[in-house]
């Protein structure tokens, strides 16, 4: 199946996470948001004069999520509140630039490493931010449904005991999301 984000590097892609290529991955995507039209206002009025703080926080964050380092000390919802002008169309576009970074630096199995819980966290903040009456959009949850069983076999291969799940095989992702780049 042919990838769904065209990969912004053409460099090899990584097999497994380690520290090295996360800091690789988390200074490369922050730089894509920065240079954002849409995303690059918002970050920067949130964090001028703080964005030699706030990388390595979340080099830590995602080293925590995808290497169970758990280093990470933080709240993710109340670290997110405050942010004013925040509407869904960000949300979709951040997690387009993310898992085009992370698609662009991964191969797929461990790519979604970083991909399920991406997206539960956006999921997690829209209904956080938009109340519990907000749809996640179709794309986003999809993706989810997509992801979330690639990483179940993978658990499921690393403990022979227990037969595979018949997932469908090939790239993570089924469908573009909602967000993508203005070349779409």
């Amino acid at each position: 199946m042919k990838p769904i984000f065209t990969p912004a590097a053409a460099a090899p892609r990584h097999a497994a996470p380690d520290e090295a290529n996360i800091r690789e991955l988390v200074y490369a995507f922050y730089d894509r948001v920065r240079a954002d039209s849409l995303l690059g206002p918002i970050f920067e009025q949130a964090l001028a004069g703080r964005w030699d703080e706030h990388l390595p926080k979340m080099c830590t964050f995602w080293a925590s999520l995808v290497l169970g380092a758990k280093q990470y000390r933080g709240n993710v919802q109340q670290a997110h509140q405050p942010l004013p002008g925040i509407e869904p169309q960000h949300f979709s576009h951040w997690l387009y630039l993310f898992l085009d970074t992370v698609e662009s630096r991964y191969e797929p199995a461990a790519a979604v490493r970083f991909m399920e819980p991406a997206l539960r966290i956006a999921q997690s903040l829209q209904l956080s931010r938009f109340g519990w009456e907000y749809t996640i959009p179709a794309e986003q949850q999809a993706l989810l449904a997509r992801v979330a069983p690639a990483r179940r076999e993978r658990a499921e291969h690393a403990h022979p005991e227990t037969p595979p799940a018949r997932s469908a095989r090939g790239e993570p992702f089924p469908a573009k999301i909602i967000g993508s780049s203005s070349e779409d």
